[in-house]
């Protein structure tokens, strides 16, 4: 943790580091503060602005959401995400789709929410076609 908030003050734009430290805190259970990070890594790398891997901090925005309790945000960053390519963030590289997105358990937290299933079901359709 202390190697990672060390190396954000060297850089204080990458979005990586960001990325990683919004999840870190996250999990450590520091809500707030992980959502000024998701936040600060949209604003240093948005997707409007980069196409190639602004996705990746919307990825992060999108679980630091669904874990912290902001169900509407997250739910809006993951139609975004599932409405185009892209290389998601994490060490496997492979983005967010509507079959990970029911086996993803950082999702848990929208699984009962109509408008989450709707995410992995319609879109599950339309992929079949």
């Amino acid at each position: 943790m202390n190697e990672l908030e060390s190396s954000l003050k060297e850089q204080p734009e990458s979005y990586l580091l960001i990325g990683d430290l919004a999840l870190t805190e996250m999990k450590l259970g520091e809500n707030a503060l992980a959502m000024t990070l998701a936040d600060r890594g949209l604003s240093a790398n948005p997707i409007e602005k980069d196409a190639l891997t602004g996705p990746w901090p919307l990825e992060v925005f999108a679980r630091v959401t669904a874990a912290t309790g902001d169900h509407d945000r997250s739910i809006a960053a993951l139609k975004k995400l599932l409405s185009i390519p892209y290389e998601g963030p994490l060490a496997s590289h492979i983005p967010l789709t509507p079959a990970l997105l029911k086996l993803d358990p950082m999702f848990d937290p929208l699984r009962n929410d109509p408008r989450f299933k709707a995410l992995t079901v319609t879109s599950a359709a339309t992929a079949a076609r």
